[in-house]
């Protein structure tokens, strides 16, 4: 007969004891447990202990999580997370450097524990803390100990990070200043300054006059990746909380913490820190880690989001000075002709503006200031013709003569071409948008120079005028010349090219042709059939179809996912795990301290929800865990990923799926535990597979073509290789 299902067989350790194996009760109090085992080994005043997991983690046992505890576990028997703290925090304070060194060891292992880290935060244990960093005495791995101690306790979101002292962030910021100073002191020091310009805009300010990007760089100069990787990260929290309003500043000595985003972006060129992340980071010996191109990423998507402004911002017609952009551009194509246009009539002058105008390939002749009102791309698209009519002048010239000599049909017009270019390239890098917490997507190339952005622009522009050549299209066909290029865009920029001169190499053998080609492959392999009696079939199979893509969520959701917690230090992301069980009657999930290789089994997950008990799935902002986290709202790519199940009257399981896919699998398949609709884009990317994967088969068949039931065998490797190919 099997045990109860609330008894739980484990082995407790003490020291200098043999191990005491016994049976748990789960309804009973954990102190009369505790009580019971102290008895067992003679132990007075047992209020002083506690059970402990005799693992890795040493997490202490506690009402909450007493349900983790599976049969075969091993725990220890130790003193009480409120006796352990005051023994910790009154030998940190020992005037023995060894009892101290210790004593801070001990610390930092036990602050992973939240339960232990609540007892030693009720002791004002980390102001006690702050206190030995502010004092200065402390070096080398005392030091490293203390700061490790204060990550760990501060990442657990009970203390607010606005109640530290202008002295503490002296003193962390010179330990990141210093150009010599113990690599594990130096990485929790970024930790800290990271968290501190994420968590606090009042600390923002207050970090402002201490770090310069100048102090920044020599990190990112090391060999040691995490260092650099922190780095990193520090330089995209200030940028994430740079404000915009515009500030005077001193170029020669300035804070970048304390400079809006455009002067920061400035101050980042004068300083050079992309050749030397290039130089140093993404083309050094080692490979990039996720961490790293996370950071890359998120910093790349930060510095095109400084060009949203001007993408945003409309030209005014009446002003001088950005008409003069519009002069300039005339000037340097047809300087000649200027040359005889300075005398004449009113008359004859605007209608030689007019022509000149036209041969640029503006919409409007007579304004063309008026093109650029359209947002987005708004004055970002004139930036970006005047960069290229200066730094590329002789291929400017010969696009904008060229499409000039050619009949008004045929022409390609640049001023129209590069304006509806400018808003597609801000679409494809998605100009404005915040970075994805989860995307490691960032493009070496981008790394390459410090016009990035006017230099992809000036290589597309050529491509897009190359592509109406060979497509020889009039201006009907200026929409589908745009989507041929955009396609060619988005393919070259897949292969991740390391340089613009290996982008444009690429682009090169994305002809229209090779589009053609690509495109008929594709075509090939998903034919659309149309004819009525298929149609029909189709039809008739379609709900034997959307029951096998059914079962298939559910097998998935059987096998479970692993999710991430978000939390305000993203370093320190911890994981659970989630699955239904095989009879699909319940949701079975707990936490993780490590990422799993593979499915996780069901007897690890001791928290259950049953299905039956779900009232709804709610998805997107409708979520509560984005409702709570303000800073998440902003986040598009988040909310997209966020869904969460509601059960009984306020209680809720939420979620952040890993990707789109995870997200469109476990939406599908509680949708179809509660007998409700799969509307994903997967679900219908899948019918429209399956249906006409099946619609082949049949028509095979017709055919009467055998289709084996196995595939056929890999062919042997041949047991002589001496052997001649004769080549006449």
């Amino acid at each position: 007969m099997p045990p109860p299902a609330d008894i739980v067989k484990v082995a407790i350790e003490w020291p200098g004891a043999f191990p005491k194996l016994m049976e748990i009760d789960q309804k009973k109090p954990l102190s009369a447990i505790i009580k019971e085992v102290c008895e067992g080994w003679n132990l007075p005043n047992p209020e002083t202990f506690a059970l402990q997991n005799a693992d890795s983690t040493n997490f202490y046992i506690t009402e909450k999580n007493r349900n983790n505890i599976k049969n075969g576990s091993i725990l220890r028997l130790t003193t009480s997370a409120a006796q352990m703290a005051q023994q910790l925090h009154e030998r940190i304070q020992s005037s023995s450097m060894d009892m101290k060194l210790d004593a801070l060891k001990d610390l930092a292992n036990s602050s992973r524990d939240i339960t232990f880290a609540q007892e030693f935060i009720n002791l004002d244990g980390i102001s006690l803390l702050t206190q030995m960093v502010e004092s200065g005495t402390d070096f080398g791995d005392l030091l490293s100990f203390t700061l490790t101690a204060f990550v760990e306790l501060m990442d657990h979101g009970i203390v607010s990070w606005d109640t530290f002292s202008v002295a503490f962030i002296k003193k962390i910021a010179s330990y990141v200043c210093k150009s010599a100073m113990d690599t594990a002191v130096l990485q929790r020091s970024l930790a800290i300054l990271e968290s501190m310009v994420l968590n606090s805009q009042d600390l923002y300010q207050k970090v402002a006059q201490e770090i310069t990007i100048g102090q920044l760089i020599p990190h990112l100069q090391g060999t040691d990746q995490d260092i650099q990787t922190y780095t990193v990260a520090v330089i995209n929290a200030l940028f994430l909380k740079a404000p915009e309003e515009k500030r005077q500043f001193d170029e020669d000595n300035v804070n970048i913490l304390d400079c809006p985003l455009t002067e920061m972006a400035h101050i980042l060129a004068q300083k050079q820190l992309r050749s030397i992340i290039l130089s140093n980071v993404i083309r050094s010996n080692k490979p990039i880690n996720d961490e790293m191109a996370h950071q890359l990423y998120v910093l790349q998507v930060l510095t095109f989001n400084l060009l949203e402004d001007r993408m945003m911002t409309k030209m005014d017609p009446q002003d001088q000075a950005q008409r003069d952009i519009i002069f300039e551009l005339r000037r340097i194509a047809f300087d000649v002709e200027c040359e005889s246009n300075n005398s004449g009539s009113f008359e004859k002058r605007k209608s030689m503006y007019t022509r000149d105008y036209k041969k640029l390939g503006f919409i409007n002749h007579v304004n063309p200031a008026v093109d650029f009102t359209q947002i987005p791309p708004g004055m970002l698209a004139l930036d970006n013709m005047l960069y290229f009519a200066r730094h590329h002048q002789d291929a400017y010239i010969r696009i904008v003569l060229e499409n000039s000599s050619r009949e008004d049909k045929h022409e390609c017009p640049f001023g129209r071409s590069s304006i509806e270019l400018t808003k597609m390239l801000c679409e494809i890098l998605k100009v404005g948008e915040l970075p994805s917490e989860n995307c490691h997507d960032f493009h070496p190339m981008f790394f390459t120079h410090d016009r990035s952005f006017e230099e992809f622009f000036c290589i597309c522009i050529q491509l897009l005028n190359k592509t109406w050549k060979e497509m020889r299209a009039t201006s009907e066909d200026f929409n589908k010349v745009m989507q041929v290029v955009k396609e060619q865009i988005t393919r070259a920029l897949t292969i991740k090219p390391n340089s613009l001169d290996q982008f444009k190499s690429r682009l090169q053998n994305l002809s229209y042709t090779e589009i053609l080609k690509l495109r008929q492959s594709e075509r090939m392999n998903q034919e659309d059939f149309q004819s009525r009696p298929i149609l029909e079939l189709r039809e008739k199979i379609q709900p034997e179809i959307m029951e096998l893509i059914k079962q298939q969520r559910l097998n998935r959701l059987c096998e479970g996912t692993c999710f991430r917690k978000i939390s305000s230090r993203r370093r320190q992301d911890k994981f659970w795990y989630c699955r239904l069980s095989p009879n699909h009657k319940v949701l079975h999930y707990g936490d993780l301290e490590e990422s799993p290789q593979g499915e996780v089994p069901h007897d690890s997950l001791q928290d259950k929800l049953p299905v039956a008990d779900i009232k709804a799935v709610v998805t997107g902002k409708d979520c509560p865990h984005m409702k709570e986290k303000g800073a998440l709202k902003q986040n598009k790519e988040l909310l997209e990923l966020a869904f969460s199940v509601l059960y009984e009257s306020d209680e809720y399981l939420n979620f952040i799926a890993p990707d789109k896919h995870e997200y469109c699998v476990w939406t599908d398949g509680l949708n179809a535990l509660l007998g409700k609709e799969m509307t994903s884009e997967f679900t219908r990317s899948d019918m429209d597979t399956l249906l006409n994967m099946e619609m082949k088969l049949r028509l095979l068949d017709l055919e009467n073509i055998q289709i084996p039931e196995v595939p056929p065998p890999i062919p042997k490797e041949p047991s002589n290789y001496d052997f001649v190919y004769d080549c006449n």
